[in-house]
């Protein structure tokens, strides 16, 4: 306004009168238009915001985040590979990118596909998986087909902060186990159910992403510490005359369920550690408990698998036994070595013989004592 001003003062001398008015009137109305232009322009620049807000595309917004996923983490010798990520990625092209599950799938983790996958489904399905053109043809329908369903897997992994999840829960078991092991884990979409979490080898396991009914956020932050700690414990199973015994499995499950405790330092409660067990049936092993180990302690030498301790539907004389019930019995001898052993004395589990084990926790004096 002042610029106008100056400019109709130095001139005057050479304006008529009635022009000077006419200036006068605009200085005037410039003066009132200003405030209402800045008010304009920032009501604009609000409503392109929103408009961009709006406008933006939860697709590509998913798209990006499973961009931003590392492709694998690693701590200590342990490496967890999200293979997934590529099995969608491969998809978000104009064509389907073959070659990324062939280089960033397949043979990222091959070993696992070859050896694990290609065993344990048969001789028939074995070329879906050991071979790059079964892997690439399964690959190019799969997730497709399910994109609705795997994309709300992707996505419930995306709200936990996989990567954070992952990198914490990996310390965390590096610096509570006394000694260090090395394994690789995938976490994938597979065409076949059959493992859910598992594996054939320390360096062949996964976590699939497949199963309707499961949990999967509370299986990679829940779950994994139980499984690390399988893979902890099993090679010193090695030389124990009673590897192949129901015992083993019952304190080998028992065992992994009481790390899970410990490894959430008791912020969840003992049920929850054996498999997500509820209160009432926690509650009802209990009020059984003496009955039960008198009934099944006749089956701890039994090497078949097929046996009441490890299959409930096996056990004619408590047929309303909740689920987990090796996993329970397992917990409670654990429990109890550690009561008599102290605090600590978790630890001496990796290396002691299960029926060593079951000796020096007093488990038997303790029944022996309930009415």
């Amino acid at each position: 306004m002042q610029k106008i001003w100056l400019v109709v003062k130095r001139k005057e001398h050479r304006l008529p009168p009635a022009l000077l008015f006419l200036y006068e009137p605009l200085a005037t109305t410039m003066k009132n238009i200003l405030p209402i232009s800045i008010i304009g322009l920032f009501i604009c620049l609000l409503s392109c915001k929103e408009t961009t807000k709006e406008n933006k595309n939860p697709e590509s917004e998913y798209i990006e985040q499973i961009k931003n996923l590392s492709d694998s983490i690693n701590v200590q010798g342990i490496t967890i590979k999200n293979l997934f990520k590529n099995q969608i990625l491969a998809h978000q092209g104009t064509e389907y990118d073959s070659t990324m599950i062939i280089e960033k799938v397949y043979l990222t983790h091959q070993k696992l596909w070859d050896n694990c996958y290609g065993m344990i489904f048969g001789e028939e399905n074995s070329p879906k998986f050991n071979t790059t053109k079964g892997m690439v043809e399964w690959n190019r329908t799969l997730y497709p087909e399910n994109k609705t369903f795997f994309d709300k897997r992707a996505q419930t992994l995306l709200d936990m902060n996989l990567d954070s999840v992952l990198e914490k829960n990996l310390a965390r078991f590096n610096q509570l186990v006394p000694h260090k092991i090395k394994s690789t884990i995938s976490i994938l979409y597979t065409p076949i159910e059959g493992i859910l979490f598992g594996g054939c080898e320390n360096d062949e396991f996964c976590i699939e992403l497949n199963y309707k009914d499961s949990e999967i956020d509370y299986i990679i932050e829940k779950g994994l510490p139980h499984e690390l700690n399988h893979l902890a414990y099993e090679p010193f199973r090695e030389n124990d005359p009673k590897k192949n015994s129901a015992l083993r499995q019952t304190i080998d499950e028992g065992f992994a369920c009481y790390f899970t405790w410990v490894f959430f330092d008791g912020q969840i409660s003992k049920y929850e550690a054996i498999e997500n067990m509820s209160e009432s049936d926690w509650n009802w092993y209990l009020a059984n408990e003496k009955r039960l180990f008198n009934e099944l302690k006749q089956y701890f030498e039994d090497e078949s698998g097929d046996n009441p301790l490890l299959r409930n539907d096996k056990l004619q004389l408590f047929k309303e036994a909740p689920k987990s019930l090796n996993y329970w019995l397992g917990f409670r001898i654990i429990e109890k070595y550690v009561e008599k052993n102290g605090k600590d004395s978790w630890k001496d589990i990796y290396k002691l013989n299960v029926q060593d084990v079951l000796e020096k926790s007093g488990y038997k004096n303790y029944i022996n004592g309930l009415k």
